[in-house]
């Protein structure tokens, strides 16, 4: 599942038994990217509210499936498979449509989110997590002028910002650790955005 250890969820005891109660899915499975900080349960801890803050919060104007739409791109061009498979099975659920799920798969996979069935203001995002991922050092405040003519606001700009964020952090953690989605419940998450503090996946 991982390069390093991990403790399964049987063997977990004290505050890693808590973390792992919190975010297990059915049949008490807990998925390896937060198996993998079981060494650390203080950053499981740490990651689990990143995520669920910039992901599954109510707070949030975007759909989630788009931004799991900009997980899914920003985890292709970082060539995180894990991430992509994670969360495109999230965006297929989320968004009820297999044929539009697969259009924007393809799109995403040809490099290609113009041709993506998505609006222009959506197109403008992927274009930002795009540049943002591949030559951080390049953002101007051009970019995010170019958001704003689009039509997003400030607070939605943050929010398009923090899931590319987030990504580049979780990519790196997986690919880092050679977790793999072995044993896995795919497309689970934690849907209960008005309360941040429950972490369960379903």
């Amino acid at each position: 599942m991982s390069w390093i250890k991990t403790v399964p969820f049987e063997q977990a005891s004290g505050k890693l038994r808590k973390l792992y109660d919190r975010v297990t899915g059915p049949g008490n499975n807990v998925d390896n990217i937060m198996m993998v900080h079981s060494l650390r349960p203080h950053s499981m801890e740490g990651h689990m509210a990143l995520y669920k803050n910039v992901l599954h919060h109510s707070a949030n104007t975007i759909p989630k499936w788009f931004l799991e739409v900009l997980g899914v791109w920003v985890s292709a061009l970082n060539k995180c498979a894990y991430c992509v498979e994670h969360h495109y099975s999230g965006l297929q659920r989320l968004l009820e449509d297999p044929e539009r799920s697969q259009a924007i798969r393809a799109a995403v996979e040809a490099g290609t989110p113009e041709t993506a069935p998505l609006d222009a203001a959506q197109i403008a995002a992927m274009y930002y997590a795009r540049k943002l991922t591949e030559a951080p050092a390049e953002m101007t405040e051009h970019d995010i002028a170019a958001l704003r003519a689009v039509g997003w606001d400030d607070g939605e700009i943050l929010e398009i910002n923090q899931v590319c964020a987030y990504f580049a952090y979780a990519n790196r953690t997986v690919l880092g650790l050679g977790c793999s989605t072995d044993g896995d419940i795919l497309g689970l998450s934690p849907n209960n955005s008005d309360d941040p503090a429950d972490w369960g996946h379903r």
